[in-house]
Parts: structure tokens; sequence; C-alpha cells
């Protein structure tokens, strides 16, 4: 018989391409969502452990991959059920965008992922020059596969509140899409960078102050209780555990620390 627990509240956040700030609005949530109280399980679309170990940071429990194309769709569905039971929340960050997968098709997608655990999509757009086109971009992710739910949007850097009042607005119009926040424009890079990208947490000493940064940035424009609100209620079970014995004792180590990341 499986084991039912209470309902955990689940979204998607997604983006329209690498670099939208899908990052910077998944630690965010998580982080400030845990300082409401909420047990928050984060796990990342795909392989990546960079931003994993920044959601693990965030959400004071570990991140958990889950990859379509080197996860069997059970698996996917065993471990998301597995790690997301008991939780309040849980929060999968995808990669690259929405769509975008290994074949014209879009096959292994964040949209797969989300079809596969039936979720809804928090969508991140990246705003920089440009106004009522935002709207055109919401608009085409929703037609280009229906079966998608895009459930909110959020709008990163904004420059003003008239640019953040138009994309708004435009996005309401012609989507019907609530925003559900925004990200400021902010003059230095939120994460800190290097030469291949964001530099893992554990390399980085003001880690904390960074997660500390983007909640209070969540707090402050972000509608956490609207996200909420548009999150997935799932019942997640207890999955039978498959039990394997060996004839010997088997020593695997695992070098994790802040000299050996990368």
């Amino acid at each position: 018989m499986a084991e039912v627990l209470k309902t955990t509240r689940t979204i998607i956040v997604a983006g329209m391409s690498g670099g939208s700030g899908k990052s910077v609005v998944s630690v965010g949530l998580i982080a400030a969502l845990r300082n409401r109280g909420l047990q928050v399980v984060p796990f990342k679309k795909g392989p990546d452990y960079i931003d994993a170990g920044w959601m693990t940071a965030a959400a004071g429990v570990p991140c958990y991959n889950l990859d379509p194309y080197l996860m069997p769709a059970e698996v996917i569905a065993d471990s998301f059920n597995e790690h997301g039971m008991g939780a309040d929340v849980a929060i999968i960050e995808g990669n690259r965008g929405l769509y975008d997968g290994v074949n014209p098709e879009g096959g292994f997608s964040t949209a797969d992922l989300a079809l596969q655990l039936g979720l809804p999509v928090l969508l991140v757009v990246n705003c920089s020059k440009t106004t009522r086109t935002v709207a055109a971009q919401v608009l085409g992710c929703r037609e280009l596969d229906k079966r998608i739910h895009i459930a909110g949007v959020i709008l990163n850097q904004i420059a003003t509140p008239r640019h953040e009042r138009i994309v708004t607005q435009s996005v309401k119009l012609y989507t019907g899409i609530p925003v559900v926040g925004i990200v400021p424009r902010v003059k230095e890079d939120i994460f800190p960078m290097r030469h291949l990208g964001v530099t893992p947490h554990q390399e980085y000493r003001g880690a904390q102050h960074t997660v500390d940064r983007l909640s209070q940035l969540a707090e402050t424009h972000f509608d956490l209780d609207r996200i909420c609100d548009l999150m997935a209620e799932h019942q997640l079970e207890k999955c039978q555990q498959t039990v394997v014995t060996v004839d010997r004792k088997v020593t695997i180590g695992i070098l994790r620390d802040a000299a050996f990341q990368f």
C-alpha cells in the first residue's frame, strides 16, 4: 500500500533561453519561501550541478537532478515523488529555453518534463531593451504547444516603473497570463561570475549573502502568495523500493569540498 502524505505544491521555473534569469528567480523564490517557514525541495532539470548547488544553499536540503535524456520516465517520476514527498513546496528549475531539446520537436526539453510531471510553468523573460515584444514572446510560447500551462510570468531586467507597467499591461492584454513578479535591472552580476559562467557556491565566501539578497529581492518584487496559488497540488506517494543485494562490500568515495567542485 502506497503511503500518501500531505499535498506538495509544485511548479517549473522556465526561461526563453539560457541566461534569461531562471536561476536568479529559482534561488530567490526558494529562499523566500523557506524564510516563510515552508519546507522547500529543489530540483534541477538536466545534469547541471552549479545551479543545483545554489538551489541547495537556498533550500538547506539537497537539490536533485531530473534529466529526461539520461533518466527513464519512471525513474524521474520515482525520484520526484520520493524526494518531494512531505515537502510543502517543490521547485524545479528548467534549462535553456522552455522548448529547447535535442531535435526540432523539442525532445527532452523543459516543456517535455512539465508534461511528464503534469506541472505548470513559471516563465522568466529577459525584458532588456524591449517592451510590447515581450507579449509576443510569451504568446508564442503559449501557442506553440497548448498542452503546456504557462501559469505566470516573471519579468527580468526591468529598468523603470514605466518599463514594468508597459510590459505587464502588454502581457496581460495579449496573453491573459498574469505577471507575478519582476527582477529589477542591476549594474553588477547577482551571482559571482568567472570565465566559464557562475561560480559554484562552495567556492564563494559570500554565498550566504547572495542567497539572502535574492530572498529579499523575491520578498520585495514577487507576489509570493499568487505564485503559490498558481502551483499544482500533488499528493506524492512513497514508491516501492527495489532492494539489490551484493555478496561483497562496495566502498564509494565522493570528493566534495571547496577545492573539488568544478
